[in-house]
């Protein structure tokens, strides 16, 4: 199986410092829904690994979560594909919890779920906690500009000179798939 993991914010839609509270502040990043079309298309399996504290944080519930969601699955069919598996935390930074990413709990479920090995498996996203919790299992982490993307490249240059690094979701499946 070829299986890929995508971080949503950031990655596949616009980011915000205030949290993606709603499906109607669920835009996607031009490209990105095109970009796992094409990654559909070249025959991978492809999850999504978030952290979603504004659960934790009361600012939207798992209703509301699950509403975000399916707005994404829905824009996904217009381009005829869909994601796979939706995994994410729900919990804060004090928490102390095993899915949050930099932790890999996350990836770990994603593991056990498809019954694979994540060893060299791509994983892109825009923080170094995505890369963190990739390298911990063995994945092979990308880094987007896109979203926080470009901070963290900036912030974190030395710790990410390993990690390939992409413009945006778009360009990281032209590496893969071409």
């Amino acid at each position: 199986m070829k299986l890929i993991i995508l971080d949503r914010d950031g990655v596949i839609n616009e980011d915000s410092d205030d949290y993606i509270k709603s499906p109607d502040e669920f835009v996607p990043i031009a490209g990105s829904l095109a970009a796992i079309a094409r990654l559909k298309q070249a025959g991978y399996t492809v999850v999504v690994a978030t952290n979603q504290s504004g659960v934790a944080r009361g600012l939207f519930d798992i209703g509301t979560l699950n509403a975000i969601h399916e707005k994404l699955q829905r824009e996904l069919a217009r381009y005829g594909a869909s994601l796979d598996g939706m995994f994410f935390c729900p919990h804060g930074p004090a928490d102390g919890c095993d899915c949050r990413k930099p932790k890999a709990g996350l990836l770990r479920e994603i593991a056990t779920r498809f019954q694979v090995d994540l060893d060299c498996v791509p994983s892109i996203g825009d923080s170094l906690r995505d890369v963190e919790a990739a390298r911990e299992v063995g994945a092979t982490p990308m880094l987007v500009k896109t979203g926080k993307g470009q901070r963290t490249l900036d912030k974190h240059a030395t710790e990410l000179r390993d990690v390939a690094v992409c413009d945006d979701l778009a360009h990281a499946v032209d590496l893969l798939v071409n």
